[in-house]
């Protein structure tokens, strides 16, 4: 779909999209159509329960006095609640319910209003940037026509709407405020694209190809075999591939946003300290020996999907130009029961010198993080890593699908993280960790195991084994098991592959570590 920007002028064919505050207040542009269809606006709301709520739509069908196919009511909610994040929304559910309805052009009018602290340029682009990013679709593998997931539409699923056209004072401006926006969009499509592929196709030697990619943007991109990992000691990494015919992979990205030599000392030389963010790639997890059971395995091929938040981030850096430097490592393995398999009770040497005790070879991730976060802090010393990994089922226990679980022994750290998660939406939640928790952790036989062995605190202790490989570092794990897939549409994205993460990380950089242009 192509979104451009235009001026506040009605369209005149395809359909028309407007807003109504909450309470039935009208915005200009609504009473404009109101006008012109002679009061169809306002008979077809008395004759609905339409009151101008968030999320809220009414649809026109054939408007008199006009040629338009139809007119979208929306609701905007209360004006002074008005923020970014509820404008991606409101973006998001225009292009919902426009889809499949049978128009091919749309034109939404944005108005400013009193009450709302946001330009009208920033209020069109977030607009724009919700119905991109809900209008996200994966049909490579679909040869044959099928219905679309209402059921509706035309026959074969795809789209019948071609263009959207956002109308607002100030459509330059707009534009280029959605220039950036849609570059982060590219970041969240890839990390989606990913997720989705079957783990026959995206493998962790196939997943590192298309790491590649991103060296069209100027990301310096190396790939490490299970040779080099050998030769650095990645013990707790390669033995999680061990099982499978695939062979494991480190990718290691670099974007230097910053040009020229780092100063030696001061705030300038602190800001050229790359920020270091780490993913657990595995593309399938069958549990290894200790397998999983047969029903859901499925969803495993969605075991690397923070690996893909950082592909997609690193994506969305390069692609704004983004004035900061930044690594992205992911530790890519298939976790297989194969005949040369990991065991459990078997004892592996990380990268770090510390051994694990192997209880439980469907505790993987960690095995899989330790030494990817070992490498990036020991190579790159960054000024702060964030991982992220679908490492527990116990995060979704605890928090459901609503929040991801965040771990970290530093509170500024913590803080941006959960204002770019409220700013985004994708939301955190703040768990412990304590020394009462790392002893769980203790093996009679090894410096450590990699599960407590209780049925307790899953989440803490797997964020309890992590913290052991990143030194003094500030340092952030977020587990996002519960959010990574979604069962059912969401407001900016349908169901699948979220990308949960790629917005958080790039809204957290680009508030707290980017060097402003003077």
């Amino acid at each position: 779909m192509k979104i451009v920007f235009s001026g506040t002028g009605l369209a005149t064919s395809g359909a028309l999209v407007v807003g109504v505050m909450e309470g039935g207040q009208f915005t200009a542009s609504a009473k404009q159509i109101d006008k012109k269809t002679g009061g169809a606006v306002k008979r077809a709301i008395k004759a609905s329960r339409f009151n101008g709520k968030a999320g809220q739509n009414l649809m026109i069908v054939a408007p008199q006095g006009t040629r338009l196919d139809r007119v979208l009511v929306v609701g905007m909610g209360k004006p002074g609640h008005m923020s970014e994040l509820s404008l991606q929304k409101l973006g998001g559910g225009i292009y919902a319910a426009l889809a499949y309805s049978g128009s091919k052009t749309a034109a939404v009018l944005v108005d400013a209003h009193e009450k709302s602290k946001l330009t009208l340029p920033v209020m069109a682009a977030a607009v724009a940037e919700g119905a991109r990013l809900r209008s996200y679709r994966f049909d490579s593998y679909q040869t044959k026509g099928v219905s679309n997931a209402s059921g509706t539409g035309n026959g074969n699923g795809k789209p019948l709407i071609t263009t959207l056209s956002i109308g607002c004072k100030g459509a330059i401006r707009a534009k280029e405020t959605f220039k950036a926006r849609t570059k982060v969009a590219d970041g969240v499509f890839m990390t989606r694209d990913l997720v989705t592929e079957p783990p026959n196709v995206l493998y962790p030697a196939s997943l590192a190809k298309r790491c590649q990619e991103l060296t069209k943007l100027g990301v310096k991109v190396e790939v490490l075999g299970e040779v080099q990992m050998k030769r650095l000691g990645m013990g707790a990494l390669l033995g999680v591939g061990q099982g499978s015919i695939r062979e494991s992979k480190l990718v290691v990205m670099q974007w230097k946003g910053l040009k020229g030599k780092a100063p030696k000392k001061g705030p300038e030389a602190r800001a050229y300290m790359p920020l270091c963010f780490v993913g657990k790639g595995v593309t399938f997890d069958t549990g290894g020996i200790s397998l999983k059971p047969s029903g859901g395995m499925e969803d495993m091929k969605y075991d690397m999907g923070g690996s893909g938040v950082v592909i997609g981030l690193m994506k969305a850096l390069a692609g704004r130009k983004a004035r900061c430097n930044a690594v992205g490592v992911v530790g890519l393995a298939e976790n297989m029961p194969g005949a040369n398999a990991q065991r459990p009770s078997d004892v592996v040497t990380s990268m770090s010198g510390q051994t694990i005790e192997v209880l439980n070879t469907d505790a993987e991730g960690r095995l899989v993080l330790a030494d990817a976060l070992h490498y990036a802090n020991n190579r790159f010393k960054p000024k702060f890593i964030v991982d992220l990994a679908t490492l527990t089922g116990a995060i979704i226990v605890s928090l459901g699908n609503e929040y991801a679980g965040m771990f970290a022994d530093n509170d500024r750290l913590a803080e941006q993280l959960t204002e770019a998660g409220e700013i985004t939406g994708e939301k955190l939640w703040r768990m412990p960790l304590g020394d009462e928790y790392d002893k769980m952790l203790k093996s009679d036989i090894a410096d450590m195991k990699n599960i407590s062995g209780g049925r307790g605190a899953g989440s803490i202790t797997a964020a309890q084994f992590l913290q052991r490989f990143v030194g003094r570092t500030p340092w952030a794990h977020l587990d996002i098991a519960g959010v990574t897939w979604s069962k059912k549409d969401m407001d900016l994205s349908p169901k699948g592959a979220t990308a949960f993460g790629v917005r958080l990380l790039d809204r957290m950089v680009a508030d707290n570590h980017e060097v402003k242009k003077k």
